[in-house]
């Protein structure tokens, strides 16, 4: 070993991924339920792997243009102007990502500057922060607040933001909560942001997986928004397609050319042949999302309904993504205590509130992105291990 070795000085402010470590723990027990990961256990649609197989045999395993093989971007520029009337040029305002993370990490590294202050959500996707910090900036926390449905209310947001402040990073439907922003309160916030001068991030991965009577506002259509916008996207979520790492951002050219210059040296070229397959799923058919989201839906409200007939939790109904964040005051446990009591006396695994921010103390996220039957025995084990500890 070098003698003198220490890591980067960047990185004694980035912590390991609390969603990792549990999923590594999950990995220790034979017969552990997970439910700390994000990830559909559905198969993205058949034709949507028969097209990258057909890619394959077609020999269509090289380089890949930096920001994206033609066919999916003006496919893209379709689907932005058919889901929300936005136009984008294919060739300079939309560019293919590893995932949607990316698209984050690589906005936050083209565009802030050592000092820049961003609005980060807390809790927040685990990315955020590390990515700001990263990046030479400086995090700033929303918070999110149960009492306020997990929505930012506006004057936590105006008084937050400073002469320093560049950027505002939102994330609806929302990571981990499950809440999803009303018309009018996407266009209180982008108000702040124009009036403000701020950038946004927005991360949309969970767009197509809402319920009920909630509908999802792109806040680049909202006015003055468009030109000072990323909309951030991913084909893993909707097409549960995680493994094979296919994001996007759509944004002016101004704000994608300096995230395309850091795309280009990170990773040149996104896999080719997963783009033909995220290409396919987009021009098909979309009965696989339309199903998916309605068993989601199934699974949402058995969670719900179970968890709160159980001593000690407490817990709102999402109305997007796939997640259920329940108040846990009540065991007398941290976050972190609880979940390592679920997963040593119920081998269920989740992930503690903090992981996502420090107001998330108090909650645990419990993905139920999982089987029906799976997440029925999870329940029935956390019911026996809390009424053996309250």
């Amino acid at each position: 070993m070098v003698s003198n070795f220490k890591p980067a000085e960047r990185l004694k402010r980035i912590k390991p991924s609390g969603i990792r470590r549990f999923f590594a723990l999950a990995q220790e027990i034979s017969d552990a339920i997970n439910l700390s990961v994000g990830e559909p256990d559905f198969t993205p649609p058949k034709h949507a792997l028969d097209a990258g197989w057909q890619a394959a045999k077609e020999g269509k395993t090289h380089y890949a243009p930096t920001n994206g093989i033609p066919e999916l971007r003006e496919v893209l520029a379709q689907k932005a102007y058919h889901d929300y009337g936005l136009n984008y040029d294919p060739n300079s305002e939309i560019l293919i990502t590893v995932g949607g993370t990316e698209a984050i990490f690589l906005a936050l590294a083209g565009l802030v500057n050592p000092g820049d202050e961003v609005l980060i959500p807390n809790p927040g996707f685990v990315c955020y922060e590390p990515g700001v910090l990263l990046a030479g900036g400086v995090p700033v926390s929303v918070p999110l607040l149960e009492a306020n449905g997990f929505k930012p209310s506006i004057d936590d947001v105006t008084s937050l933001i400073t002469d320093k402040s560049r950027v505002m990073i939102l994330n609806y439907p929302n990571n981990p909560t499950g809440a999803v922003l009303s018309y009018d309160e996407v266009a209180a916030l982008a108000k702040i942001a124009v009036e403000r001068d701020l950038i946004v991030i927005s991360d949309e991965v969970y767009e197509k997986i809402i319920y009920d009577d909630a509908k999802h506002c792109c806040v680049a259509t909202f006015p003055g928004m468009h030109e000072r916008t990323l909309v951030v996207n991913s084909f893993s979520k909707t097409y549960a397609m995680t493994g094979l790492r296919v994001g996007y951002v759509y944004g002016p050219k101004e704000l994608i050319s300096p995230v395309w210059l850091v795309h280009q040296y990170t990773v040149a070229c996104v896999n080719s042949l997963a783009q033909y397959v995220a290409l396919a799923a987009l021009k098909g058919p979309q009965d696989f999302v339309k199903d998916m989201v309605q068993e989601f839906d199934r699974r949402r409200r058995l969670v719900y309904k179970r968890l709160n007939e159980i001593e000690g939790f407490n817990c709102s109904l999402p109305k997007g993504a796939f997640y259920v964040f329940p108040n846990i005051k009540g065991s007398g446990m941290s976050s972190e205590e609880f979940v390592k009591f679920l997963v040593r006396e119920a081998h269920v695994t989740t992930v503690p509130g903090p992981a996502f921010g420090s107001y998330g103390e108090g909650y645990v996220r419990i993905s139920y992105a999982a089987a029906y039957e799976q997440l029925e025995e999870a329940l029935n084990r956390i019911e026996k291990a809390v009424k053996r500890l309250i």
